[in-house]
């Protein structure tokens, strides 16, 4: 496999859009980001492993339910309030006339918008400060505005506008593969959990050994300098409160729902190497899987060849937690703590 060319992320899969919005006013710390599939929707899965999840519309996807094919799925800040965000979306859907047909005219369709959210209230100060419907809305019409194959903003932007990861400030994060076949997998991520995505030994993000080539260590010196800031910001925080880490993991090859069930399920391999750890109770770990139906999986090797979907997939969620958590020039400080970045930390390392 060979990492994709374009813009190393998830909008290298054809037909996927990705849009931010954050949540206004002093003391707001949160927002939305929304993937918007092509016309016609695509085939989707979700695996949730996480104690502590906030979902919504998530059994719709199970292969043995009804609805076929969907139009988005949300990622948003806010905890279960934030889930309104779906709301938003799914208007924004129906003015398209976009959702499952339920009558004879063709306005008459319902939306499918699953959403899994993140825990971040009070980071910026205001408890209250979370995602609605507008933020929503306004998310799915920043991601219908962007052109095909755009770059995805990355850092701290739409639900991970308050993120953080074992102290340090998270965000959102993504990467491609194009696999030899051409098939692309892509993912994108919003890293906002309890485990640490550093390791403590030596200052190296734990994906960077599976993101390819050889991680960058950092001077000693450095690092125990970083590691000393970092004890003194955590001292200063309350006991964890609920954290997630979602992901959205996608492909243009031709899959049906329960082979888009497993990709959810294998690419939580990749949040596994990266985050350390994971899936606990006050976690709510979710990954979405699509896809968008544009190449069919090589003929020859039979049902194995999901094989390299599903390993690709797990690679690209990891490489792109490591670039969440590289993303962020600077961290954060306020009422809802201090979370320094791993730049401001160990600078370009």
């Amino acid at each position: 496999m060979t990492k994709h060319q374009q813009h190393d992320a998830l909008t290298d899969v054809a037909g996927l859009r990705v849009g931010h919005a954050g949540v206004r006013g002093a003391g707001a710390r949160s927002g939305t980001t929304v993937v918007l599939g092509p016309e016609g929707g695509v085939v989707a899965g979700v695996d949730v492993r996480g104690g502590g999840p906030g979902t919504r519309e998530t059994d719709a996807l199970d292969p043995r339910n009804v609805v076929q094919r969907i139009d988005a799925v949300v990622l948003t800040g806010g905890s279960a309030y934030g889930l309104d965000a779906a709301a938003g979306v799914m208007a924004w859907l129906e003015e398209q006339r976009r959702g499952v047909r339920v009558g004879p005219d063709p306005a008459h369709v319902v939306p499918v918008v699953p959403a899994a959210c993140v825990f971040d209230l009070g980071r910026g100060g205001d408890f209250s400060a979370r995602p609605d419907a507008s933020t929503g809305r306004a998310a799915v019409e920043a991601a219908a505005a962007t052109d095909a194959h755009a770059p995805v903003e990355t850092g701290a932007v739409g639900a991970g506008t308050g993120a953080v990861v074992g102290g340090l400030r998270g965000g959102v994060g993504t990467a491609s593969t194009v696999l030899e076949s051409g098939i692309t997998v892509g993912a994108l991520v919003v890293v906002n959990a309890v485990g640490s995505a550093v390791d403590p030994e030596t200052g190296v993000p734990y994906g960077s050994h599976f993101a390819g080539g050889r991680p960058a260590y950092p001077d000693p010196a450095v690092h125990e300098a970083a590691r000393r800031r970092l004890d003194e910001a955590r001292a200063k925080l309350a006991p964890p409160p609920m954290n997630t880490t979602l992901a959205v993991v996608a492909t243009d090859a031709v899959l049906t729902r329960a082979q888009a069930q497993k990709l959810a399920g294998t690419a939580h391999d990749g949040i596994a190497r990266a985050v350390r750890p994971v899936h606990l109770l006050n976690d709510g770990d979710t990954v979405f899987a699509l896809a968008t139906g544009e190449r069919e999986l090589p003929s020859e090797a039979g049902p194995l060849a999901l094989n390299d979907v599903l390993a690709a997939g797990a690679d690209t969620v990891t490489r792109a937690i490591v670039q969440a958590v590289l993303a962020p020039a600077a961290g954060f400080s306020g009422p809802g703590g201090e979370y320094p970045s791993y730049r401001e930390l160990y600078g370009e390392a």
